[in-house]
């Protein structure tokens, strides 16, 4: 069984919390991270002069912020999949901008 590897290869925000993700496969994903902006690692991603300092990771090809939050890019690849289950584990952690 293969796994494919999605890389991440450009960006631009759309919208509040909204970024629109090109990937190596040449598709492309528009995700909407407020429902997982919860918790330690991603709550801080609420303010949106945080939120706006999302850059490429060079090695890793996906999207990363300063406070080292980050997505794994085959999650961010198939958002419309997972969209759900990450936002009922971000409950779990603390309070999601609704």
């Amino acid at each position: 069984m293969t796994h494919p590897i999605h890389r991440v290869q450009a960006f631009e925000h759309v919208g509040p919390y909204t970024i629109r993700i090109v990937f190596d496969d040449h598709t492309e994903q528009v995700v909407d991270f407020r429902p997982v902006l919860s918790g330690e690692l991603y709550e801080p991603l609420r303010d949106p002069a945080v939120f706006s300092q999302v850059r490429l990771d060079p090695e890793a090809f996906t999207l990363v912020w300063p406070n080292g939050a980050d997505f794994d890019p085959a999650a961010l690849h198939d958002w419309p999949e997972v969209r759900d289950e990450l936002a009922m584990r971000a409950a779990a952690w603390g309070t999601a901008i609704a």
